[in-house]
């Protein structure tokens, strides 16, 4: 018989460094949950993506045990990340924090293609470029796609 499950959470997490302190702490200790063994199976599951913001969702169980699933970074980290960027752009529309070319909007696709909600790789990076968009970052190059 399957456990009952009593609530998620989510947290973002960088990897290989949870700790007690907030906001884990908090959020695990009113649920239930040994903050600290929490702690150690994240950092030795996510040792290789060490310092890479990684986004965590924990199951709850009635019994105060817990299961909890590692998803890919976040495409603005990502994006971020390619263009070398501090941070997304104020104004998007006006001025642009930086740069990416459709390669590197192919690659964060195909890295983040499991947690997206889409089929095809190109609807991942029409999806991947639309977030860029957004951020004021632009693509660069020739588009993949037909208009």
């Amino acid at each position: 018989m399957a456990k009952e499950i009593i609530g998620y959470v989510k947290l973002q997490i960088k990897g290989g460094a949870a700790n007690p302190s907030p906001p884990i702490g908090p959020a695990l200790g009113s649920k239930g949950i040994n903050i600290m063994e929490f702690c150690k199976q994240f950092n030795g599951r996510t040792q290789n993506k060490a310092g890479k913001v990684l986004p965590v969702i924990i199951t709850v169980y009635k019994d105060k045990s817990f299961s909890f699933v590692v998803k890919t970074p976040p495409v603005a980290v990502q994006l971020l990340e390619a263009s070398k960027a501090k941070k997304g752009s104020a104004e998007p529309n006006k001025k642009s924090a930086g740069s990416v070319t459709w390669d590197q909007v192919r690659a964060i696709a195909e890295e983040k293609m499991p947690d997206l909600n889409c089929f095809t790789i190109e609807s991942g990076m029409r999806l991947v470029a639309g977030t860029a968009r957004s951020m004021g970052i632009k693509v660069s190059g020739d588009s993949p796609f037909a208009k």
